[in-house]
């Protein structure tokens, strides 16, 4: 009779992360902070609506800003 050694599997990275900080993942954060950069620079060539060239610039900073800190969350 042979035994065999049975190891668990390790678990998924998803897994392993504790569900409060799974929200601080990379990728949608990088692609909501291109997303809003994206706007912004929409918002600027746009020549109808003037409240959206005039918050134009704060929506793009906003957005670089925010993928600046997104760059060092974890993968």
């Amino acid at each position: 009779m042979s035994m065999s050694s049975q190891t668990p599997e390790s678990p998924t990275p998803a897994e392993s992360v504790p569900s409060g900080r799974r929200i601080f993942r990379r990728g949608p954060w990088e692609m909501a902070a291109s997303i809003l950069i994206g706007i912004g620079v929409v918002m600027l060539m746009q020549p109808f609506v003037l409240w959206a060239y005039s918050w134009s610039f704060p929506v793009t900073l906003i957005g670089t800003v925010m993928f600046i800190v997104v760059s060092h969350f974890p993968d």
